[in-house]
């Protein structure tokens, strides 16, 4: 895993290249949550874009051609068009962005521009080939600039036109300053962490978590499983999960994996009881129960007290600390009191904290914690699949040093 990690920091940064007086197109992620008035609820993957977009413009690139998506569009759709984005983006920059509708116009449209401008394509996914990793799409991005820079970690581990194809058609490929960030931090954590290693995984599938599980044990000291995937492995071990959700085709690789962890002397914790409830909607009742003896026709929606204290010794004990699932229902606020308490525990440390998921970071903000901890990655699926000791797609094709 670590081999891999330092593979992909060899990748060339925006300030090993001279960008003055070139083209630069930015891979950027804006794909951030929005309301149904369509308002922007959580800017920070904007606002992590700023510091490589603000050092084109101080180091006298030509022109800055931001390309993002936003959600899964199918076909055009205005409410996933990015001039929901644009007045935000100004107000972050302090200066204009100006806004080009179709691909096709994007040429023209630089050619009349000052030097030093600021351009934002629609969308990218309103296009088909984006996801087939159109070689005719990465033609046409790839005119629009002389230098490529990806900067979107969120979309890292996908083979797509605008973080893979493009860069065999553009002379100069490197990371932006936010990519470089993401892959350090997470080489802190990997690389040679300061131990004990804590890992926290949260959630609700065991499935989405099997390779990670499977291929972290040879790195991390320490396994907190909780969330709904915990339900699988007390299953696994003999409990009556009763209504909880589990996965009874994986109860076995449950098993196996806690062989695994005990040949390897790696300890793993589960919740010892847990918060539950008959509905959660409109519950009639809610329960502190232990883990292996559940009410009959209720379900585990969270971790209990006593599994809150256990936790936060094993956390307490720990060095360095990977978060990626929360540990219960914590949208709903009367099951969010664990995952919370967890959040508070690790902003309490001094432990070295990585935070990787959407849903785990949301969480961490939503406790208040978000400045408390080291390094919150802008990639769920992108943090999960380095995690699981993978090179991702995007680092593979960028330049290196």
């Amino acid at each position: 895993m670590s081999e891999n990690i330092n593979k992909m920091q060899q990748v060339k940064s925006i300030r090993e290249v001279d960008i003055k007086d070139k083209r630069v197109l930015i891979r950027v992620d804006f794909n951030v949550p929005m309301d149904n008035e369509l308002n922007i609820s959580d800017d920070t993957r904007i606002r992590e874009a700023i510091p490589t977009i603000n050092y084109c413009i101080d180091n006298g690139a030509k022109s800055i051609i931001l390309v993002s998506h936003l959600g899964r569009p199918k076909e055009r759709d205005p409410k996933f068009s990015l001039q929901h984005i644009l007045k935000r983006l100004e107000r972050l920059l302090s200066k204009d962005v100006v806004f080009v509708e179709n691909l096709e116009n994007a040429q023209v449209t630089l050619n009349t521009l000052i030097d030093g401008s600021i351009v934002m394509l629609e969308n990218i996914r309103f296009y088909e080939g984006e996801e087939k990793n159109d070689e005719i799409l990465s033609q046409k991005l790839a005119k629009l600039c002389d230098i490529y820079v990806n900067d979107a970690f969120g979309t890292s581990h996908r083979k797509h036109t605008s973080t893979y194809g493009i860069t065999q058609f553009v002379p100069q490929k490197v990371a932006g300053l936010l990519l470089k960030k993401e892959i350090d931090s997470f080489a802190v954590a990997l690389s040679n962490p300061l131990r004990p290693l804590l890992l926290i995984v949260g959630g609700s599938k065991v499935s989405s978590k099997l390779t990670l599980l499977n291929s972290i044990l040879n790195v991390v000291d320490k396994i907190i499983i909780g969330g709904a995937m915990s339900n699988t492995f007390l299953k696994a071990i003999g409990y009556d999960t009763q209504k909880s959700l589990i996965e009874e085709h994986l109860l076995e690789e449950a098993r196996h994996i806690l062989r695994s962890a005990k040949e390897k002397g790696v300890k793993i914790y589960l919740p010892v009881d847990v918060v539950a409830t008959d509905n959660l909607k409109s519950p009639k009742e809610i329960k502190i129960t232990p883990a292996q003896d559940i009410p009959e026709n209720l379900m585990a929606v969270d971790i209990g007290p006593a599994t809150v204290r256990l936790f936060n010794e094993v956390i307490r004990d720990s060095e360095t600390i990977i978060w990626n699932g929360p540990l219960g229902i914590y949208e709903i606020q009367k099951f969010s009191r664990g995952t919370f308490s967890i959040s508070h525990a690790i902003a309490d440390t001094y432990a070295y904290s990585v935070i990787g998921g959407g849903d785990t970071a949301d969480a961490v903000e939503r406790a208040g914690d978000k400045d408390s901890v080291s390094f919150t990655s802008t990639g769920g699926g992108a943090s999960l699949e380095l995690l699981e000791g993978k090179i991702l797609p995007a680092f593979e094709v960028l330049d290196k040093k």
